[in-house]
Parts: structure tokens; sequence; C-alpha cells
């Protein structure tokens, strides 16, 4: 079992920064991928970034590459997420999750845990 809660979330100006964390408990942690997804009202929720169990390895959405790095401190149970040149487009709900996994997955339905989500609103 793996419980996450993020924390971070808030309105910023286009342009402007905000980083996101995950606070994670639970043994199997430091085994998993873990991902953040996003959802917009009336849009399915969507993968921003991922990072292996190890912190070796990331992945991006095409639509954040270059503004956005996720990173992970196994020994705090932490991943964080900083996202930087914010676009309005970019406002949604962010989700954390984690899976026991080798790989990256970009697919929601294939996480097992998932924390409450945090708004980021991005004003123009």
């Amino acid at each position: 079992q793996v419980q996450l809660v993020e924390s971070g979330g808030g309105l910023v100006q286009a342009g402007g920064s905000l980083r996101l964390s995950c606070a994670a408990s639970g043994r199997t942690f430091s085994s998993s991928a873990v991902g953040w997804f996003r959802q917009a009202p009336g849009k399915e929720r969507e993968f921003v970034a991922g990072i292996s169990w190890s912190g070796r390895s990331t992945r991006y959405a095409d639509s954040v590459k270059g503004r956005f790095g996720i990173s992970r401190d196994n020994a705090k149970s932490t991943v964080s997420l900083q996202m930087n040149s914010l676009k309005p487009e970019d406002t949604a709900v962010y989700y954390c999750a984690a899976v026991e996994s080798i790989v990256i997955l970009t697919t929601a339905t294939l996480y097992d845990y998932w924390g409450q989500g945090t708004q980021v609103t991005v004003s123009s």
C-alpha cells in the first residue's frame, strides 16, 4: 500500500512558476514508478510527467517538455514537479500516482495509488 498527498498548488500568473510536492507513505514507494497527471474541467485525465523508481529515468508529455521537471527523493519519500513558464492551459487539478513498475507508465488506469489532487490555476 502507498498513500500519497499532494501540495503546492495555487494561483499564479502566466509565465510564473509553481512547485508541486507529493509526499508518500508505504513500504513499496521506493520500488514504485510515480507519475503526475492533470485533469481540467470537462477533459480526461492526462499524463504530465513520470519518474522511475530509481529516479534515473523521466518522461514528459510533449506539452510540458522543457518547462516542467520531475524529481524524487526516496530517502524522504517525496516526488516533486517543478513547473516553469506556466500557461493558462496548464490550469487543472494535478494528481500524483504510483505503481510498482520498472517502466514509467503514461496510462492513468494502470496506476494503483492516487493522491487527492491539488488545484493549479494559471491566469492570463
